[in-house]
């Protein structure tokens, strides 16, 4: 896995964002929206998928570079990283969006999967931040944007390492806004709620009372993010007005009624519970020192 290429040599004069989580979702709706507004790309995802979502936006007049990396490893940081490097070319905006979820009681979620979402969630995005923003501390601009997730705000029964996940994101990103004051670097963090993405599915989520609400448009997500991320906004909630209106009540509320909403939303069905934990108990048995 590695750089696909361009099918041209980048525009120069364009400013070059880079884009994680890129071929699908929000992530794949903010590098159209990137594409359209005049950006050549580094996008990145760990599916072949991400090759097909760099011919389309090069039709849309963007210089792309498409990198098939997964960013739960620290190689595949530093495979995306060394791509952006030989563009040669200063980081104008990046997008840390790459994130998986898992749903279930934390005992019947697998443990390889809950270190997955601290790996993807967490661990690469410190790891490329790390990475990108001292180009941009160093050009005097840039501009930093982190999905975190509406789901940041409250404790979150049977899918608790993402919620935390996402709160640590959206810890990190005011934090690094502080520290950043004044180099010319702004970073802003991503606040959508539910929406139209495969990451229910994926999560095991879709027969949750959550994964079978009404979603957002990614594409809404996108240009919202992207409208916050360009005058330097600090913390979008973005999405539906409803959304927007979730934001803004679930704030002030104490940890113990958001954790009881989240578990409403969120506790698989009673059946769903139980193959969940045994399959975790199958796997227990397979991997137990002795057998």
């Amino acid at each position: 896995m590695g750089p696909v290429g361009t099918r041209r040599p980048m525009d120069t004069v364009k400013p070059l964002a880079v884009v994680t989580g890129a071929s699908s979702g929000i992530g794949l709706a903010l590098a159209r929206v990137f594409a359209g507004r005049g950006f050549d790309l580094v996008v990145c995802a760990e599916d072949a998928a991400v090759t097909a979502v760099a011919d389309e936006l090069r039709d849309l007049g963007a210089g792309v570079v498409a990198v098939r990396a997964d960013l739960a490893v620290y190689d595949g940081v530093e495979q995306l990283y060394a791509a952006v490097l030989a563009t040669g070319r200063p980081v104008a905006a990046a997008v840390l969006n790459a994130g998986v979820g898992a749903g279930g009681a934390f005992t019947d979620v697998d443990l390889a999967d809950h270190a997955r979402i601290i790996d993807l969630n967490v661990s690469s995005t410190v790891h490329l931040a790390h990475r990108l923003l001292p180009g941009m501390i160093a050009a005097g601009a840039g501009r930093l944007m982190i999905t975190s997730s509406v789901a940041s705000m409250a404790p979150g029964p049977f899918q608790s390492v993402y919620n935390a996940s996402k709160s640590f994101l959206q810890s990190f990103a005011q934090a690094l806004r502080e520290e950043l004051r004044g180099t010319g670097v702004t970073v802003t963090v991503l606040m959508p709620g539910p929406t139209r993405t495969a990451f229910f599915r994926r999560a095991g989520m879709a027969g949750t009372r959550l994964g079978r609400m009404v979603k957002d448009d990614p594409a809404v997500v996108a240009e919202q993010g992207f409208a916050a991320l360009r005058r330097g906004r600090g913390r979008v909630t973005a999405g539906s007005a409803a959304t927007r209106v979730l934001g803004t009540v679930v704030k002030p509320l104490p940890d113990r009624l958001t954790a009881l909403g989240q578990r409403f939303l969120s506790e698989p069905r009673p059946r769903a519970r139980n193959r969940n934990r045994t399959r975790n108990n199958r796997n227990l048995t397979r991997t137990r020192p002795g057998t």
